[in-house]
């Protein structure tokens, strides 16, 4: 089996080093340039570019008609592929990658996927699986909906770390001492349900604390942000 991956971003350059450490011939491409000479003859493209680039892209690229075409969107439709690329699919990781944290262990990263014709779906499978048992034939309206959840769970939750990190800036209290509390509630989850490890003021509904903890707050973006998520936990 010869991959190629198109892009070299964080989707990308993890795809990439998690495939080649399974010995399989895989080649990452720039998406900005050098398409005209991507290699012919491989059985699968991967392209792992955003998605306001996508579609100019895969117009772009002109390989025989047999090979397999992907996209790794969790937004994205099929019918982004024209025509000329009649056997295509979605491959949709589900984690959140960075260049700098190469995921080492691929085998606990879910992947979806969607495809048109039964022996893409076939075929898609067997890419994931070279990768994870953990595979999900998903459709596009709850691949949406797994994507929106995911930028609460990671991308919202990050940027709250970001504001905890700049409440502690003018202490002498460094961001590590926030780690095993991030790590324990995260643990958390896997046994119980989010409602179920909720803790805090707000869970207690102690609006005396609540109260003193806005007051302490730097700027308003923060102390309305402290009641939504306040008001949040309470509706729960």
């Amino acid at each position: 089996m010869k991959l190629i991956i198109i892009g070299k971003g964080n989707v990308a350059t993890n795809l990439y080093e998690a495939y080649r450490r399974k010995q399989i011939a895989v080649e990452m491409v720039s998406s900005r340039d050098g398409l005209e000479n991507i290699p012919q003859q491989a059985d699968a493209y991967i392209y792992a570019v955003r998605d306001n680039a996508l579609a100019e892209v895969i117009n772009n690229v002109h390989v025989p008609a047999r090979a397999l075409h992907v996209h790794t969107s969790g937004t994205l439709p099929i019918s982004v592929f024209g025509a000329d690329k009649p056997h295509c699919g979605i491959f949709y990781p589900f984690q959140t990658f960075s260049k700098e944290h190469i995921i080492e262990d691929f085998t606990k990263v879910p992947i979806f996927f969607e495809a048109k014709a039964i022996d893409d779906v076939t075929a898609i499978y067997s890419l994931a699986l070279a990768l994870t048992p953990h595979i999900y034939e998903t459709t596009q309206t709850d691949r949406e909906r797994l994507h929106v959840a995911g930028v609460f769970a990671n991308n919202f939750t990050n940027a709250l770390y970001g504001v905890a990190k700049d409440l502690l800036s003018d202490t002498h209290i460094p961001f590590s001492a926030l780690l095993p509390l991030i790590d324990e509630t995260a643990q958390k989850v896997h046994t119980l349900s989010p409602a179920d490890a909720q803790t805090g003021p707000a869970k207690r509904r102690d609006d005396a604390v609540m109260q003193h903890h806005i007051e302490l707050l730097k700027t308003e973006q923060q102390r309305e942000l402290y009641r939504l998520m306040s008001q949040l936990i309470q509706s729960k």
